[in-house]
């Protein structure tokens, strides 16, 4: 009965977990990276630091599995797959946990105590049963079991681990990974105590799992200092504890360097999307350090405190009400496994402290480790309960039903907040865009989260519009980023060639952090956003984004070349020679946003009706009122709360 215990909790829990992913799962492409990767892993592509090779790898290997779904679908499921799957390695380890509960804590005096249940034996009458005073949940596979499966659903039903579940995102994959790894610390933990002989193959093991996960993402970091308590508590401060720990990294540098290996691998084979171009030693080192971000990295103390403010003030919508648990749970472990509670808390604590460092607006995966660790908290918390209904007849009910409402609650609160379903937000609008351009046209942009990470996956795996290249601004800084463009668009580069040359030669001191002039740098840089357009517009449709008009341009940091000028499109202002009047597709696009809303479906709606406000205005001025109004009905007709500008409201009622 115990093993069965020990199995049906865990599958039981994962199977509920993934059946509730997938009514929340992201049909399509959603922001930032979701594109970028699910292309990469597709095709077996390189993304931006630091690689995430195992990422890549097991999700090309994933990809080729003959599924009946679009491939980005199956990408999304994979996410979930991972999350689901991380929460039955939850169940193993928080009933192993249980089972071995003693090992962190010195043993407790046991004294017998009077129950206040009362049992009726058959040949005596009725006594009193005695039970001990410490609640010994070691001998209670049942009840860790059920610990074990509803921490796991309230970690699961977390509003950042769900997220996680919904789309294309490396952090579904290093969930698990963070929770393999754990396993096998704490298992090597407990060995030791118990056996101490096997205590060198188990940390041997760790060691690997730790290797393995640093191959997916660099937040693995964040286990080192409560891994490190756990080694030295097993074997202490000594010249033989520090030769172990140097035998125990050989397998660990041997496997990091046989996943790294994939990077320099497959750049020498220059794919579609080669982020880096990690070819040679300085290069790799590059990629895999994130050199790129670091400049976001202890950037100041304001932005240190600007995280953390974020992390308090977002904390409580995490676990909403369950947050009773995870503060059960942490009294719980501090009373009965203290070395197991110091374990889990300086993973915590570590893992905010160094992410607040790091200056981003998507923080909230890097503060996943955090949340796993009080899911852990929240299976004691669980068990706390289960202690202090000890006396009751109905301890079993009382504590599920009180558990089960807790859970329902929260995923209540969550379930709206994480919501993917129905997002076709960014499959339209990038689609839109693509296809309002003209055959073989060029796309100035550095819409990132919108445009350029989504086209990469409907360009290059589903084929759409792989005719127009969408240049990004931002990374024309990078020398990498010139191999991938002469890779995917042999032309693009040919009429700036000696600009190009001149701009890489001046970038070798500034990527190696060697004294460089930056305003040899600006100028070329110039030169050379200016000779794209010059160089290519006789053959190649030039069209330059919006946040390029209304930023730099603005600023004076891009110009056209002279005797250029832009006009309005429907996405876009298209490049033109002269001031004559351009036509611009009608506007018979159709975007499908969500349900519930976000900043970046908002952002699109806002970059959209301004572009309709502005080519509205630009018919106006040449007296094209008919084709004014095709654009002013539009705005009116899919953006009904988006006030018009003074006069163009007005067009349709007087025309």
């Amino acid at each position: 009965m115990k093993k069965l215990h020990t199995y049906l909790f865990p599958a039981v829990t994962g199977i509920i977990v993934f059946i509730m992913y997938l009514l929340t799962l992201a049909p399509s492409v959603v922001q930032i990276d979701a594109g970028e990767l699910a292309a990469v892993q597709i095709t077996a592509g390189i993304a931006h630091p630091t690689g995430y090779p195992f990422y890549t790898i097991i999700g090309h290997v994933f990809s080729q599995l003959p599924l009946p779904f679009r491939p980005i679908y199956s990408m999304n499921l994979l996410a979930a797959l991972y999350c689901a799957g991380a929460i039955v390695v939850f169940g193993f380890l928080m009933q192993y946990l249980l089972a071995h509960i003693s090992v962190f804590m010195p043993a407790i005096r046991v004294t017998p105590k009077k129950s206040k249940k009362k049992n009726q034996q058959k040949d005596s009458g009725s006594t009193e049963k005695v039970q001990p005073e410490y609640f010994s949940i070691q001998e209670n596979a049942r009840i860790a079991g059920f610990a074990s499966a509803l921490g796991g659903l309230m970690l699961a039903f977390s509003k950042t681990y769900w997220m996680q579940s919904t789309s294309v995102e490396v952090y579904s994959a290093q969930i698990l990974l963070f929770l393999v790894t754990i396993s096998f610390i704490l298992r090597a933990y407990i060995i030791t105590q118990e056996n101490p002989e096997k205590s060198f193959v188990a940390w041997a093991i760790a060691t690997g799992m730790l290797a393995v996960s640093f191959s997916n993402h660099m937040t693995t970091l964040f286990l080192l200092p409560a891994g490190l308590f756990f080694f030295f508590s097993s074997f202490g401060f000594s010249k033989k504890t520090f030769i172990t720990m140097g035998k125990l990294l050989i397998p660990f540098f041997i496997i990091l360097a046989g996943f790294y290996s994939y990077l320099p691998l497959r750049a020498a084979q220059h794919p579609a999307i080669n982020w880096g171009n990690p070819v040679d030693w300085e290069h790799i080192y590059r990629h895999i350090s994130g050199k790129q971000y670091q400049v976001w990295l202890f950037s100041s103390f304001a932005s240190a405190g600007k995280q953390l403010s974020y992390f308090c003030n977002n904390f409580p919508s995490e676990f909403n009400i369950s947050l009773v648990f995870v503060l059960l749970g942490m009294y719980f472990s501090f009373k009965n496994a203290r070395k197991l509670f110091w374990f889990i808390s300086i993973t915590a604590v570590f893992c905010v402290l160094y992410s607040i460092n790091y200056d981003i607006n998507d923080i909230d995966s890097y503060f996943l480790l955090t949340y796993i660790c009080l899911g852990l908290f929240a299976s004691f918390g669980v068990v706390q309960l289960f202690k202090l209904l000890y006396d009751s007849k109905f301890q079993y009910g009382l504590a599920l039903t009180a558990s089960i409402v807790f859970i329902g609650v929260q995923i209540y609160f969550t379930a709206d907040k994480v919501d993917q379903h129905d997002n076709y937000a960014f499959e339209d609008y990038s689609k839109a865009a693509l296809q309002s351009v003209q055959p073989n046209s060029i796309i100035f942009t550095y819409e990132w989260d919108y445009l350029v990470s989504p086209s990469y996956y409907f360009q290059m795996v589903e084929k759409f519009r792989p005719d127009v290249a969408v240049v990004d601004k931002e990374l024309l800084r990078r020398s990498w980023y010139y191999n991938q463009l002469n890779r995917n668009y042999p032309y693009l580069l040919t009429g700036v060639t000696a600009d190009v040359d001149a701009f890489l030669k001046g970038l070798i001191n500034f990527e190696r952090d060697k004294p460089f002039d930056p305003g040899y740098l600006e100028n070329f840089y110039r030169r050379i956003m200016a000779g794209l357009i010059e160089t290519n517009f006789p053959n190649h449709p030039y069209y330059v984004a919006v946040e390029l008009y209304e930023a730099e341009m603005q600023r004076g940091e891009f110009t056209l070349p002279q005797g250029y000028t832009l006009v309005p499109d429907i996405f876009f202002f298209r490049v033109i020679q002269g001031n004559q009047y351009t036509e611009a597709p009608k506007p018979e696009f159709k975007l499908r946003f969500p349900k519930n809303s976000s900043s970046y479906t908002e952002n699109i709606k806002k970059m959209v009706c301004s572009m309709l406000v502005r080519r509205a205005l630009y018919e106006m001025e040449f007296d094209k009122v008919d084709r004014a109004k095709l654009y002013i009905k539009k705005l009116r007709t899919d953006f009904p709360d988006y006030e018009l500008p003074q006069g163009l409201a007005e067009v349709i009622v007087n025309n």
